[in-house]
């Protein structure tokens, strides 16, 4: 990997900078205490003054509202924007458009999209469907000009707050499973669709069960062609994936925990010991490796090539990291590292009890460890199936 940071790359960053410390007040949601008061206002707010600057669809081709950025320039915001906790760009719905979308389609959403006046949740995962999406079973029946869904998803990050969602059904259950399903966007307000809200083992609320109950939707808010949804969700767009952000996030929780250390030593008057010390060098080690990974895969997009089992060793190697530093933090604070925000004994506003229990989920979600580790077995090292 030859890399480095150009001037322009450098001063981008600084603007990135300048541009997080005037307008990102909020904070990490997975480090509250599950009262969701004000931070949704406060994402939103942020989001329109990213609108303003480009900077929500960035990736985006200038003609769709976007800055047609670098994968280098996408990886540096996302980095920033993870340092500090700030929300990132748009969702996964608008380059899908872009490639698949008729000329309808678009007009109608991407400006709204780039704009931030619309917000979209994902429905994708449900109960029986996870990492074996294709075995997804919510159904779309044709019926004159319209499409009648029912069924479930689940995990569908923030669609008590959504304007729209876009929607992966089976229109044909007799073929394959990779084949037979296609792709819709629904707006929320229709007839039929309910939002149940998970509640999170540290007492946030970011997914939800969502419930399609007899809901019609016109045929043609369909994406692309009927029965090869599955293809259209699957399409390789071009935005930033180099997970340098969950990277930045190991980095942010270290930085935390240490700074914290410097100024106020152990809670309860303790010394740091060996041990700990240890504890603390090994993040430190783990976070830089952790940097650099994502790096690569930025700098692969960046010359041309496509990243494939290197994008799974970023996603797990961070992801890991993310519950190892989280472990860590709370070993070495012992007791007290154990106190929920609500305790009037906690250190550092419960941080890390939050963040332990909000990290077990980072392995599963967005891909298992277990399937990243089967992408870098067999495309990576040429390792047969079993």
């Amino acid at each position: 990997m030859d890399f480095g940071w150009s001037n322009d790359e450098l001063a981008f960053r600084d603007r990135v900078r300048e541009f997080i410390h005037t307008n990102w007040n909020g904070a990490d949601p997975e480090e509250g205490d599950g009262d969701e008061s004000g931070a949704w206002e406060r994402t939103r707010a942020y989001q329109k003054e990213m609108a303003t600057h480009g900077w929500l669809t960035m990736a985006w081709p200038k003609e769709y509202g976007g800055q047609a950025a670098s994968f280098m320039e996408q990886m540096i915001f996302a980095e920033e924007s993870a340092l500090v906790g700030a929300p990132g760009g748009a969702g996964l719905v608008g380059p899908t458009l872009m490639i698949h979308g008729t000329e309808e389609q678009k007009r109608e959403h991407l400006p709204r999209i780039a704009a931030a006046e619309t917000v979209w949740a994902q429905g994708y995962s449900e109960p029986g469907s996870g990492s074996d999406l294709a075995s997804l079973q919510t159904r779309a029946v044709r019926d004159g000009d319209e499409f009648v869904i029912n069924g479930q998803k689940i995990w569908t990050s923030g669609a008590h707050h959504a304007d729209w969602i876009h929607v992966l059904t089976r229109t044909d259950p007799d073929a394959p499973k990779h084949r037979g399903i296609s792709y819709f966007m629904v707006p929320m307000s229709t007839p039929g669709i309910s939002v149940r809200p998970l509640q999170q083992m540290h007492g946030a609320h970011g997914f939800n069960e969502t419930f399609f109950e007899d809901v019609r939707v016109p045929a043609k808010n369909m994406i692309g062609e009927e029965n090869r949804g599955w293809y259209v969700a699957t399409t390789t767009l071009d935005f930033e994936r180099s997970g340098v952000g969950r990277a930045a996030g190991v980095q942010m929780a270290f930085d935390g925990l240490l700074t914290s250390l410097k100024q106020d030593g152990l809670p309860g008057g303790r010394t740091l010991a060996g041990p700990q010390r240890h504890q603390l060098a090994e993040w430190a080690m783990e976070g830089e490796v952790g940097r650099i990974i994502g790096y690569r895969v930025a700098w692969m997009q960046s010359k041309g090539l496509v990243p494939n089992y290197e994008a799974s060793m970023s996603k797990v190697f961070n992801s890991e990291n993310l519950q190892k530093g989280a472990r860590r933090a709370i070993n070495i604070l012992g007791f007290y590292g154990a106190l929920k925000p609500s305790s009037p004994h906690t250190v550092l506003n419960g941080r890390y009890c939050q963040s332990y229990m909000s990290t077990v989920s980072r392995t599963i979600a967005a891909g298992t460890s277990e399937v990243q580790r089967n992408v870098i077995a067999t495309r990576g090292l040429g390792l047969p199936r079993g």
